[in-house]
């Protein structure tokens, strides 16, 4: 990891990419509602939870905060505001929360990579293959993450005689 990176950066980090991965399988997937959904939105939720209470923690070089940090305490209301309109059986208001919630992040990601100073910038600048590495270790890692609960989900399913 490079010396800029402390282990609240990086977990920060890998909590952000994990957000990435599985907020886009739930929104990409066409069934919604069912096991797989639920379990993947809720690994997705406490990723996205993780980044937003570790991004407090992350300062600007001057040691202030910034528009992300305003981002993250929008993200942790949507957030809550989503899983509170699904428990009371609200889909049209879990769908939009969440939904905005993923773009949101998808907007912090980007505000993240097109400044060159940042670290994952830096990273692709300096260390490509270190960067290249970790991407694949994330992807593979979710990948057999989901292909696991796909199995769980099947393997439960009754027999049809």
């Amino acid at each position: 990891m490079p010396s800029s990176w402390t282990v609240l950066i990086a977990v920060h980090a890998v909590a952000a990419s994990y957000a990435l991965i599985f907020g886009a399988v739930n929104l990409l997937r066409r069934t919604k509602g069912g096991n797989l959904h639920r379990v993947v939105g809720r690994i997705w939720v406490a990723a996205m939870y993780i980044v937003v209470l570790t991004s407090f923690g992350i300062r600007t070089i001057d040691g202030g905060f910034n528009w992300l940090h305003a981002l993250s305490v929008l993200t942790f209301c949507t957030l809550t505001v989503g899983l509170w309109a699904v428990r009371k059986g609200n889909i049209r208001a879990h769908r939009s929360f969440m939904t905005g919630s993923y773009f949101g992040l998808l907007g912090a990601f980007v505000g993240v990579l097109v400044v060159p100073s940042r670290r994952i910038p830096q990273l692709a600048i300096h260390e490509l293959p270190l960067l290249v590495l970790l991407i694949l270790v994330l992807l593979g890692t979710a990948a057999l993450t989901i292909l696991g609960l796909a199995q769980l989900r099947t393997a439960q399913k009754p027999l049809r005689a």
